[in-house]
C-alpha cells in the first residue's frame, strides 16, 4: 500500500494487481447568466480503476467512470509489452493524438483541458503498437481504430462502430536532451500526432463535433446536430484529417505546455436544391505555464511535494500558479451559404479567445485543490451580425488520486 494504490503481488513479482482511484469534484460559476450555463456543484470524475500484470509481459487496466451521473468504461485494455521498442495494446484506451489529453486526469492543472484537446480524439477501440527506442528518448505509437469525432470518445456510439470505415493515428515524440549535460535542456520534449479517416454520418450519428468555452457553453454546433438540432443536419462525409504538433518543457519549479490541432473535415448537408458539399477546417491551440511556488519540481506527470499539509506539524503542502491563453476557430466555409450553411452564424461562434489564471494547493501526493479563472471572447455567435457576450468563469475543483 501506498501514495499510489493498493496491490497484492506473487513472490516473484511476475504477477501483480493494483487498485487504484480517482474523483475529481467540481464547482462552477458564471457571474452573467447570458449563455444558460447553471451554475452547479458535480462529481465530474468517479474512477475506480483496477491495473495489474500477468506473466511479467501482460499489462491490464479495467477503469470504469460513474461521474456526471452516468456509467461508461473508459479504459479497457491489455497490453503486451514484448520488449521496450514493441508493446501492442488492445481494447479501449486513449488514441494517441493530444498531448494535454494523454496527460492522466491526476496530473492536469486546469480543471478543463483547454481547446486542442476538443479537436484531439479521446477514447477509442482498436489496437496499438508503440514503443520507447533510444533508452527512451523517442517514442512513437501507430494505431488502427475505429474512429472517433473530434473530442469525443466511443460510447458516443455505445463504443461499437457504426460503419465499416477506420481511423489510423500516429504519434512521435522525442527527447531530443534527454541525455545532455545541461539540466535547463533535459526537460524539454517535443512531438507530432495525427490521424486519417473517411467516413460518411447521417441524421442519427452526423460524426460531427460541437465546442464548448472553458465555462462549458456550447459556442458552435452544426446544423441539425445535438440533442436540440432541428432542420436539415450537416453530416461528416468523407476524409478527415488532423495534425498536431506539440511541445512540453519542464525546468526546476516552472513547467510549460503548448500544442496546435488542425482539424480538415469534409461535410454534406442534403437540400432540396441538391447536396451542398466544403470542407470545414478548424483549428485550436493553447499555452500554458505553472510554476512551484514551495520549491518542487515540475514534470509532465507526477511530483514530490517537500511538504503535507498538517496542522499538527504546521506545514501547509505545495502551492502552484499557473496562466494560459488558448483559441479554437471554425472557418468561413461553415458559415457561408445564407440558410443554406453547414452552421448559424446567429448561434454559432466562428472563434473563441481565452485567457486564464489560477492557483493549485497540493496538500499531499493524492488531494489537491484547484481554482481557475478563465475570461473568453467571441467572434460572433449572436443575431445580425453581431458577437456573443463575453464569458467569465470560475471552477474550484477537489481532486482525489492515487
Amino acid at each position: 500500500a501506498g501514495t499510489r494504490g493498493f496491490g497484492i503481488r506473487s513472490a516473484d513479482s511476475k504477477h501483480q494487481i493494483r487498485f487504484r482511484g480517482t474523483v475529481h469534484l467540481d464547482g462552477r460559476y458564471l457571474p452573467d447568466d447570458d449563455h444558460g450555463v447553471i451554475d452547479t456543484f458535480q462529481a465530474t470524475r468517479v474512477r475506480p480503476t483496477i491495473e495489474g500484470t500477468f506473466a511479467e509481459i501482460y499489462d491490464f487496466k479495467l477503469m470504469p467512470d460513474f461521474g456526471q451521473g452516468r456509467t461508461v468504461i473508459q479504459d479497457a485494455y491489455v497490453t503486451a509489452r514484448f520488449n521496450p521498442a514493441a508493446q501492442l495494446t488492445v481494447g479501449k484506451f486513449k488514441s494517441p493524438v493530444g498531448l494535454e489529453r494523454l496527460q492522466s486526469a491526476n496530473d492536469i492543472k486546469w480543471v478543463q483541458r483547454a481547446a486542442p484537446t476538443a479537436l484531439a480524439p479521446n477514447r477509442d477501440i482498436g489496437f496499438q503498437l508503440g514503443g520507447d527506442l533510444a533508452g527512451g528518448r523517442f517514442s512513437y505509437q501507430a494505431a488502427f481504430l475505429n474512429g472517433s469525432n473530434d473530442g469525443g470518445s466511443s460510447e458516443a456510439f455505445t463504443d461499437t462502430d457504426i460503419n465499416d470505415d477506420k481511423e489510423w493515428a500516429l504519434r512521435l515524440f522525442a527527447h531530443p536532451f534527454a541525455e545532455s549535460e545541461s539540466f535547463a535542456l533535459r526537460g524539454l520534449g517535443l512531438g507530432i500526432a495525427g490521424t486519417y479517416t473517411d467516413q460518411t454520418g447521417s441524421a442519427a450519428q452526423p460524426l460531427l463535433p460541437s465546442f464548448r468555452s472553458p465555462g462549458q457553453a456550447t459556442f458552435f454546433r452544426y446544423r441539425g446536430t445535438g440533442a436540440t438540432g432541428t432542420g436539415i443536419p450537416t453530416i461528416a462525409d468523407g476524409e478527415r484529417t488532423r495534425i498536431a504538433p506539440q511541445l512540453y518543457y519542464y525546468v526546476g519549479q516552472f513547467g510549460l505546455i503548448g500544442e496546435y490541432t488542425a482539424v480538415e473535415q469534409d461535410v454534406s448537408r442534403a437540400l432540396a436544391t441538391g447536396t451542398r458539399e466544403a470542407t470545414v477546417d478548424t483549428d485550436g491551440w493553447q499555452l500554458a505555464v505553472s510554476y512551484f511556488l514551495t520549491g518542487e519540481e515540475a514534470s509532465f506527470r507526477g511530483f514530490q511535494p517537500k511538504t503535507r499539509f498538517s496542522l499538527a506539524e504546521n506545514t501547509w503542502g505545495a502551492f502552484e500558479v499557473k496562466a494560459r491563453v488558448q483559441n479554437l476557430s471554425v472557418d468561413e466555409n461553415a458559415f457561408s451559404g445564407g440558410s443554406s450553411s453547414f452552421a448559424d452564424p446567429a448561434v454559432s461562434a466562428r472563434e473563441a479567445d481565452a485567457w486564464g489564471i489560477g492557483l493549485n494547493w497540493y496538500l499531499n501526493e493524492n488531494v489537491k485543490w484547484l481554482l481557475d479563472y478563465e475570461h473568453t471572447t467571441f467572434d460572433g455567435g449572436a443575431p445580425d451580425g453581431g458577437d456573443r457576450p463575453d464569458e467569465d468563469a470560475w471552477q474550484l475543483r477537489l481532486a482525489l488520486g492515487f
